[in-house]
């Protein structure tokens, strides 16, 4: 999931995710209940509009909110309140939802979506970041930039990727950012950590050096500097 507002920290409360199951935003006037709890609705095997159905039956502000969600069969359910303030809207595709409020315009979620049904072949972060990049260019939130996030799960109850960009005046170069810094040592470590089926994990760190190596050396002979404010091993 990603996600961009001009809103401190968006990425605390808007992404909800139960790996193997589905993935939940809930968006405007924000419900961080609605995430909770529809994403464990869709890890039962609900069908997301039995789940969005049972999330505005219990919540008298359900006017001011927005939510869609995706589950891992690529159904999709989305709601945007009657109050939530214009440009407000969603849009889906089998496997894909987007849904935005306070934007410049229909525009923002009709490139967004199209953004990223035009680069399936590109990985996912980068295929989700592409997307968001495209409705900013549409115009993205009306007020402005703030915070951005991407999160990605695989197959864990942990993410695979979580990065976030709470404060900052170019958020979404803010994730390319960390998305690169995380390819220099973290994204190799990831692959060693203790797993449902293997709760050991490894400690054996010749394979990450040899990556993280491999790594450097593909950089240096490229001419790429690394993009981390870390400070020198």
């Amino acid at each position: 999931m990603a996600v961009a507002s001009r809103f401190f920290a968006v990425g605390a409360l808007v992404p909800h995710i139960r790996p193997g199951k589905g993935a939940v935003a809930t968006q405007a006037f924000i419900n961080p209940l609605w995430g909770i709890d529809a994403a464990d609705l869709l890890a039962k095997d609900e069908p997301p509009q039995d789940v969005l159905n049972a999330l505005l039956q219990a919540d008298d502000g359900r006017d001011n909110r927005q939510v869609h969600m995706v589950d891992a069969k690529g159904r999709t359910a989305a709601f945007t309140g009657g109050s939530c303030v214009d440009w407000c809207g969603h849009a889906s595709a089998e496997g894909v939802s987007v849904a935005g409020n306070m934007l410049a315009g229909e525009a923002v979620i009709a490139d967004t979506l199209a953004a990223f049904q035009n680069n399936a072949n590109l990985p996912l972060a980068e295929r989700l970041m592409t997307a968001m990049e495209a409705g900013e260019r549409a115009g993205g939130d009306k007020r402005g930039r703030q915070s951005a996030a991407l999160v990605i799960h695989r197959d864990q109850p942990y993410p695979w990727l979580d990065i976030r960009a709470d404060d900052h005046a170019d958020p979404l170069a803010e994730l390319r950012r960390l998305y690169d810094v995380a390819h220099e040592r973290f994204l190799h470590f990831a692959e060693i950590l203790p797993t449902r089926d293997n709760p050991h994990g490894l400690t054996d760190r010749s394979g990450v050096d040899a990556a993280i190596a491999a790594e450097e050396k593909r950089r240096r002979e490229a001419g790429l500097e690394s993009r981390s404010f870390a400070t020198p091993l």
